[in-house]
Parts: structure tokens; sequence; C-alpha cells
């Protein structure tokens, strides 16, 4: 059994590593061979952390279902267990798929019930990303004032926590709010500052969600070319990582490439598939 327990890990650590560089099939590959050993041992603490890592990898890939059915089997085992803090995040994954699925109602109440238990096991950086989480569900309702509250208590906290990848999460969203209401100046200043902190932690996706944003800025500003060199960036990380919007991308990518040359007919060079 110990033998199994520490494969277990391995296999976990491994996919966390694919996982942070955005490799997601090699990352669920590693967490799937971790699940077999967790059913066989039934160490329920292990078991809940990979199906957890199996309901991460699911979200991100667009699998809402399969997600949500890892996540209800970690949480009946966080409850037997009584682990709060571990019941404080599964609640707020939740919440993000019924986010993605444009749930917002529901995906707020399963944020605020996962903000109570946060805040009395004092879980300061699952705070921190449930603010984030909130801002989200205002901006995407109309509350835009609400929102940018939410991610600047998010960035408070992730400044606290020394957490650059979140400090530059924070930043983006705050871009991407101001950038709904047409304050483009106050979207691209948060942008940049979010692609310099990604930028010194050499974390490329990030990076090139800072981009993506600012593309959107430039483009609505009719700043095609400034928009196009962006969005070709962002493709390029798109196809090194296979990220699921490759092809609405691209699609993206040659539209604006078209309205440019209808407006300069001078021949652009073109983003390498190298």
């Amino acid at each position: 059994m110990a033998l199994r327990n520490g494969l277990s890990e391995e296999l976990n650590r491994q996919g966390n590593e694919h996982f942070a560089r955005g490799h997601y099939t090699d990352a669920y590959a590693c967490y799937a061979k971790a699940l077999e050993c967790d059913r066989l041992t039934g160490d329920h603490r292990a078991l809940s952390a990979t199906l957890g890592n199996l309901g991460n990898i699911c979200a991100v890939s667009g699998r809402r279902e399969s997600a949500q059915s890892y996540y209800q089997e970690v949480l009946e085992l966080q409850k037997v267990l009584g682990d709060e803090k571990g019941i404080g995040t599964t609640l707020a994954n939740l919440g993000n798929l019924r986010a993605d699925a444009g749930e917002w109602d529901r995906a707020r109440a399963y944020y605020l019930e996962a903000l109570d238990i946060m805040t009395r096991v004092h879980d300061e950086l699952g705070k921190a990303v449930l603010f984030s989480d909130l801002g989200l569900v205002a901006r995407e309702t109309g509350q835009f004032e609400e929102a940018l509250r939410y991610y600047e208590q998010s960035l408070v906290l992730m400044r606290r926590l020394n957490n650059q990848g979140g400090v530059a999460d924070a930043w983006r969203m705050m871009g991407r709010t101001f950038a709904i209401q047409k304050r483009y100046d106050d979207a691209i200043a948060c942008c940049h500052t979010s692609q310099s902190i990604a930028e010194r932690s050499r974390d490329e996706l990030r990076t090139g969600g800072a981009r993506y944003v600012l593309a959107q800025c430039y483009e609505d500003l009719g700043q095609l070319q400034m928009a196009v060199q962006l969005l070709e960036q962002v493709v390029r990380m798109d196809r090194k990582y296979d990220l699921p919007k490759l092809a609405e991308n691209v699609t993206r990518l040659e539209r604006l490439r078209a309205r440019l040359d209808a407006e300069d007919p001078t021949p652009q060079p073109r983003e390498s598939r190298a």
C-alpha cells in the first residue's frame, strides 16, 4: 500500500507540473493513473486530492460534466474527512463550473457559501481567488463598480501573500472590466501592469492573457496593427500549449488581418507556424 501511495503522490506531482505548463493532456494522463492507485488503496485523502486534480483539468479543458462529477465525489469525501478548508475550495470549484456555463446566480451562491467557510478557517489564498471569482459574476451581470471592488480586494490579498500570478490576474481582470466600460486608458494601463508582472515571472499563459485583453482594446480603438501583433503572440502561445481557444483566436486573427489589409494594401508579415 505504501508503494502505491508513493506512486500516486509522484503521479500527482508530475501532473501538477504538466498542468502548470499548460500541458493538459499529459496532466490528465498522470492524474488518471494516480486515481487507479488511490482506488486500490482506499486512502480517502489521497483519493480526494487526485479527484480534485482531475476535476480541475476537466474544468479548464471544457469538460464541465466530468468536472462536476469529480468535484461532487470530492465534496462527499471531504465531508466524511471533516476537511472544511477543502470543502470551501470544492464549493468554489463548483461555482466556477456554473460561471463557465453562464449560470451567474448559482455561481454566486456557491461562491458566497465558500467565502463563509474560507473566512472561518482563515484561508487567505482561497479568499483572494474567490474575490476574483465574485468580481467575474458582478462584471458579467453589469455590476461594474462592485466587480472592481472585488478585484481590488483580491489584489490586496494577493500582494500580502506575495502571489505574483494572482496579482497579475487581478490587474488583468480589472483591465477587462474597464475595457467593457470603454475606459480604454485605464484598461490598457492595467493590462500592461499585468503583462509586466507575468513576464517577470516568466509566466507565458498569464502574459498571453494580458495580451489578449490588450488586443481587444486596440481593436476597439481602431489600432489594428497593434491588435494584430498582440493576437499573433496569443495564437503562437495557443498553438504551443494546444489551448481550447486556438481555433477561435485564429479566426479572429484572420478577420483582423483582412480588416488591416483593406485599410492598408501593403503586404503584412504573417505569423510563422513553425
